[in-house]
């Protein structure tokens, strides 16, 4: 059997549980996998050449947007708007159910804390 020069790592020495791992940067990021990367929200926004416009998207497109909000119809604005008011409303809405879920154990302790002072209390 050939003798290694390097033993490896002794116990206790090195890495142990708890200590750095490849995503604290050790790593080198692979293109695309990088949290810098943009959304697809602001990929949507960007423009897809240098000259400011996309080649798949022209004026005779149905799904052609105006670029500024003065050349919208009264129709896009108020839709803009109810999308925006039920995304506001969807956030607040997920905000209570994570409060409601976070509280809940603690109301259900305290209703069996009352139980049972009720039930030391009691007289038979």
């Amino acid at each position: 059997m050939p003798e290694r020069d390097d033993p490896g790592p002794a116990r206790g020495s090195g890495r142990a549980r708890g200590g750095a791992s490849p995503r604290d940067g050790d790593r080198p990021r692979e293109e695309g996998h990088s949290r810098e990367s943009p959304t697809s929200r602001e990929r949507e926004r960007a423009p897809a050449v240098a000259g400011g416009r996309d080649p798949g998207r022209t004026r005779e497109s149905p799904r052609y947007l105006p670029p500024d909000d003065s050349q919208r119809s009264p129709e896009d604005t108020e839709r803009a708007e109810r999308l925006r008011r039920r995304a506001r409303f969807l956030r607040e809405l997920n905000e209570a159910k994570e409060l409601r879920e976070r509280v809940q154990p603690r109301r259900a302790r305290a209703a069996r804390m009352r139980q049972q002072m009720l039930m030391r209390t009691f007289r038979w």
